[in-house]
This record gives structure tokens, C-alpha cells and sequence, in this order.
């Protein structure tokens, strides 16, 4: 029996069959895609998960891998899929002392908030940030190449892995975490795992670039803008200024209406911008004067005032969740391109729309509310189009998962397709890893 295998490998209480103790293994972040497991599984040890999988590949049963569950398109849950097998890599959290180069071995079940402290006590700085920080794992991060708050500085996920370590379908466990950064021995293997989305193998330890920290002296600025085109040339302005941008955020008005925060300015605006420069706030007010022809802007220099206005950026995601169960489309656009589609997304969505998203990437998250079961396909099928008919991408940082798979064909071209669907037959001829997640 399945259930008697895992148990000899893992241990028996960490082979969960229990309803209630699966139950928040087996519905997403969102709300909107849950399945029933067959039994969730921790194991906690590399060894442990290559045989997890393999003795799932002889009894034939699927396997969903799952980090930290903070997903937004239903790729880490059995969503359509039940009786499959959820792979959690929550114990696989060791980190090891970061070396000489500046690179760290984290395992895959780390959060991105204890690798951010472990980077810190070491001088250094981790160079992925966003709000789910504390429960979103670094595994999970490379899996759908997340990006977050600081890609205009550091870049995604991608940019931040150089090995990794991996369980394939059938048990063998291939290891890149050791060496030397220059390698160019062959196929990049770590990196093909980079957007696969639990696809092609399961994570289980990622050595990770680390940054030098920011330097303290950093000045934020929200300022409240005529629309997204004003958006997009302020940042313009401040880039040809001269500033060390660490950050470029944009805020829909009815996103900040959703908050239940001071207005953090006199007169209501239609967008805001936050931007986070290396610098003081006198410098960073004289870069702002001359693009503010048009617009208000509050300043801060001091940690506890700079959190303070990020709170504007950062509250967002919740206070979404607090309206309704929202479908969250995470697209992106050529930045020229990037205000007539802003203006077009809730006439095209025809719901109530709330955006917002990282600027310098024309990173747009889209979250539609009170749509009716009915009508939510449609809606995407819309708004997907529209993105995609502006050269974008209807997946910027999130990932396809299960919600996006059947759009695929927009943005990636049939050879690209054929090209993906070979590479996971090789590595997983039988399918049982995350069927329905990316390719259908």
C-alpha cells in the first residue's frame, strides 16, 4: 500500500490523512482552487522526497509539490487532480553558512523571510522581497520564477539562482549546488527548473546569488499622479535624473481607497506612484520637481516613516481579499504600452477592476471582483487577449499554473510549446508530476 511506503520513508506523522489535517493543504491562497489529496506528505531530507516520488511513480499516483501555498493560480494544490499525492517541502527549510562568494545553499522548503535574516547576519542582502515573505518558500520562488519588489533592482527569481538541487519523477536525485559560480559544462539543468513549476522535478535545496545590502540611507516618496501615462513619464524622469532606483511601484486609486489607511494625501489622485531611491529625501525632492507639474508627493527618510508609506504598496493584496474572492490575473505589458492598457482592463473585464503592480515592468496585477461563477472565463479569456494583443505576457511573476494553462498558446508560439511539452516527456515520461500545471 501506498500510504505504508511513505510512512517507512518519512515517518508516520508526516504522512497526513486526516481530512482536517489536510484541508490547508488542498485550497490555494485565493480561495478558488482546492482538490482533495490522497494523503499530504513532509518529508525532510532530499533523500526522503527522491524516494517519496518513486515510490509514487511504481504505485502510479500523481504528485503535487507545494512550498509555502501562497500561490495565485492553483499550481501547488490538487485542484482536478483528486487522490493525488501533495509533496510539502516545508521541512526542507536548512540553511547553510553563506560562503566566501557571496552565495548561500538554502533548501527549498525556506522561506524567503529566513534566508533575507540569514543573508543579513552575514552582510549581505537577499535580493527577492515581497509581501508573503514570511510563508513563501525560496523552492516555490524558483519554481514559477517569482519576482516581487526589488526586480528592478536584483531581477526575478531567475536572476537569483545559480544550482540547484532536484528529485526527478522516477527517484534519482540530480545535484548542482556545489562549484564554482563559472561553470559551462552543458545543459543548464538548475535553471530549466526555473519556471517549470514543480513540472519537471521537485526541489529540494537552491543555492541562491546573494546582493550587497542597500545602504541605509534610502528615501521613499508616494506620489499621487494624473493617470498612468503621468506614471510611467515621472519614472522616466527620475531614471534620466540620476536616481538609484531600488524600487518603482504603481497603485490604482481604487486599490488605495481599498485600504484601511489615512489618505496619505490632501486631494485624491487617480494612480500613485511609490519609489524607493538610494539618497536622501532632499535629493530625491529635486528629482521629483520637475516631473511634478501635475501631482502631489509625500516624502520619508526615516526606516519607521519609509515603512510607513510602503504600507500603501504592501496592504494591497489584503485588503482585496477583504472585499471578495477576487480572480487575480498577474500580466505585464511593454512599458509604452502600458497606460491604454490600464485604461482598457475594466471596460474589457466588464467587472469591478483593482490594479496595481510593479512600474518599471509594466507589471500589472489585475484582480477582478464580483464576478459571477458563470461569468469568470469569459472574463479572463478577455483580459488575456487584450494583454496579449499588446505584445505581453499573461503571466508576469506568478506563474501559469493551473489557471492560465489553457491561455498558454496566446503569448508562447507552437514550436516553443512542442519544445516544452519534449523536455517534460524526458524527465517525466509517465506525467504523475503536477499534471494540468502549465501544459494541458
Amino acid at each position: 500500500m501506498l500510504e505504508s511506503a511513505l510512512c517507512s520513508v518519512v515517518g508516520a506523522e508526516h504522512v497526513l490523512t486526516d481530512p482536517d489535517l489536510k484541508a490547508s493543504a488542498e485550497v490555494d491562497w485565493t480561495g478558488r482552487w482546492r482538490g482533495t489529496a490522497r494523503a499530504v506528505v513532509r518529508p525532510g531530507a532530499p533523500g526522503e522526497v527522491a524516494a517519496v516520488l518513486a515510490a509514487c511513480a511504481a504505485a502510479g499516483v500523481p504528485v503535487v509539490p507545494q512550498g509555502g501555498n501562497t500561490g495565485l493560480v492553483g499550481g501547488g494544490v490538487p485542484a482536478g487532480v483528486d487522490g493525488a499525492v501533495v509533496l510539502s517541502t516545508r521541512r526542507l527549510s536548512g540553511l547553510a553558512p553563506v560562503a566566501a562568494d557571496g552565495t548561500v545553499v538554502a533548501g527549498a522548503g525556506a522561506t524567503i523571510a529566513a534566508v533575507q535574516a540569514h543573508a543579513a547576519a552575514a552582510g549581505w542582502q537577499f535580493g527577492m522581497d515581497w509581501a508573503a515573505r514570511d510563508s513563501a518558500t525560496v523552492g516555490g520562488a524558483i519554481a514559477t520564477n517569482a519576482g516581487g519588489l526589488r526586480v528592478l533592482r536584483w531581477g526575478p527569481a531567475r536572476a537569483q539562482l545559480i544550482g540547484a538541487e532536484l528529485a526527478l519523477a522516477g527517484g534519482e536525485l540530480l545535484s548542482r549546488v556545489d562549484g564554482p559560480v563559472k561553470d559551462s559544462t552543458g545543459f543548464d539543468l538548475s535553471g530549466l527548473l526555473c519556471g517549470s513549476e514543480g513540472t519537471l522535478g521537485v526541489l529540494t535545496r537552491v543555492r541562491l546569488r546573494l546582493v550587497p545590502p542597500l545602504p541605509a540611507g534610502r528615501a521613499v516618496a508616494l506620489v499621487g499622479v494624473p493617470g498612468v501615462a503621468a506614471a510611467v513619464a515621472l519614472l522616466g524622469a527620475v531614471r534620466r535624473a540620476g536616481a538609484d532606483l531600488a524600487a518603482a511601484e504603481l497603485i490604482g486609486d481604487a486599490a488605495l481607497g481599498l485600504l484601511d489607511l489615512p489618505a496619505p494625501l490632501p486631494d485624491r489622485w487617480p494612480a500613485y506612484v511609490l519609489l524607493e531611491v538610494v539618497g536622501g529625501a532632499d535629493e530625491l525632492a529635486g528629482m521629483l520637481a520637475p516631473a511634478l507639474d501635475e501631482g502631489d508627493a509625500v516624502l520619508a527618510a526615516e526606516p519607521g516613516d519609509r515603512a510607513r508609506l510602503w504600507r500603501y504598496r504592501e496592504d494591497v493584496t489584503e485588503s482585496i481579499s477583504r472585499s471578495g474572492v477576487p480572480v487575480k490575473l498577474d500580466v505585464s505589458v511593454p512599458l509604452d504600452r502600458l497606460a491604454g492598457t490600464w485604461a482598457a482592463l475594466p471596460g474589457t473585464a466588464g467587472t469591478r477592476t483593482v490594479l496595481f503592480g510593479h512600474l518599471a515592468e509594466g507589471n500589472v496585477h489585475v484582480n477582478l471582483l464580483d464576478l459571477a461563477p458563470a461569468e469568470e472565463t469569459g472574463a479572463v479569456d478577455r483580459v488575456l487577449r487584450l494583454v496579449a494583443g499588446a505584445g505581453g505576457s499573461i503571466s508576469a511573476e506568478h506563474g501559469i499554473g493551473r489557471a492560465k494553462a489553457p491561455w498558454l498558446p496566446l503569448t508562447r508560439s507552437a514550436a516553443e510549446l512542442a519544445a516544452m511539452r519534449a523536455i517534460k516527456n524526458a524527465l517525466d515520461p509517465t506525467g504523475i508530476l503536477n499534471p494540468g500545471v502549465l501544459l494541458t
